[in-house]
């Protein structure tokens, strides 16, 4: 006979066992979305705007900033909110759409970087052929393609994993694994691949350059690219790289050193990469300050 309940809601434990850290956090992370709105905002709005900023470069930067936006804000209230209410639940379907929304766009950022990375390879390796291979018609349909990419893993994964939950661990989810196994050899492995083999290429065209100045400009065009992706993807290799402690002492450490990761990889993440392009894009506070300054005159 069949046992089993509909699955209505979810329990979210948080930082429920630290309380005192909860109201730091919620002022922490209320800040670092608040910027991180301000800062992507701020960069989509001059990529936009600015004549000079309208190349294949600033328009995937533009894709990474709404991005950043969209991963944020599908859990960041969520999790605001689960600091200021005693009952910490989530429906079903809430779970289901932040869920959908999580896996869409983490799969979209590792394809996403992969392609900014094939921009960089084409701007500094082959500079002749830039402008032929990386056309209007060209780099548009490969932000498409990492926004279809995105979405499609999204339905795969959310659907494997819901369905795992409904079933609890009463059925065999060997079927997940291997799908997540897959999704994971094709949205981390392949992109993390071609950046490096990209990275090889430009830091040997570079090496190549021979005036200081040439080679200084080149390494700040894909430095603050490589600066993210070492930071989104280290992150992701330590939360899911590490091995499971037995002792339940230092467990409890490691399930609050988890649950910090994750809202580093989910929070400050977004947050810095706005900082880094601008700081280390001379062209984009350019655009910044001229954005000011016009304001000035219309007031």
């Amino acid at each position: 006979m069949d046992q089993t309940s509909p699955v209505v809601g979810f329990i979210l434990l948080g930082l429920s066992a630290h309380p005192r850290l909860e109201k730091t956090f919620f002022v922490l992370i209320l800040l670092m979305y608040l910027v991180t709105l301000l800062g992507n905002g701020v960069l989509i709005l001059v990529t936009i705007l600015d004549s000079l900023l309208q190349n294949p470069m600033y328009f995937f930067l533009r894709n990474l900033s709404f991005l950043d936006i969209c991963y944020t804000t599908s859990s960041v209230p969520l999790i605001l909110d689960g600091f200021l209410t005693l009952r910490k639940t989530v429906s079903y379907s809430t779970c289901f759409g932040q869920m959908f929304l999580s896996f869409t766009m983490g799969a979209t950022e590792c394809v996403l970087l992969g392609m900014m990375a094939f921009d960089h390879y084409m701007a500094i390796c082959n500079p002749l052929r830039y402008p032929e291979v990386m056309s209007k018609a060209a780099y548009v349909p490969m932000a498409a393609g990492s926004w279809a990419a995105g979405i499609t893993n999204s339905v795969v994964q959310t659907s494997q994993a819901i369905l795992a939950v409904l079933k609890l661990a009463c059925a065999d989810i060997s079927i997940n694994v291997i799908s997540m196994v897959v999704a994971n050899v094709i949205f981390l492995g392949i992109p993390v691949l071609f950046i490096f083999f990209s990275c090889v290429f430009i830091i040997a065209t570079i090496l190549r350059i021979p005036s200081a100045e040439g080679r200084k400009k080149a390494f700040s065009t894909c430095s603050a690219h490589l600066t993210v992706v070492l930071i989104f993807y280290g992150t992701i290799l330590f939360m899911y790289g590490k091995s499971e402690s037995k002792d339940p002492l230092r467990a409890g450490k490691q399930d609050l050193a988890d649950k910090l990761t994750s809202l580093f990889y989910g929070v400050v993440t977004p947050t810095f990469n706005p900082i880094i392009y601008s700081l280390r894009n001379n062209d984009v506070q350019a655009a910044v300050r001229d954005l000011v300054h016009e304001k000035r005159l219309t007031e």
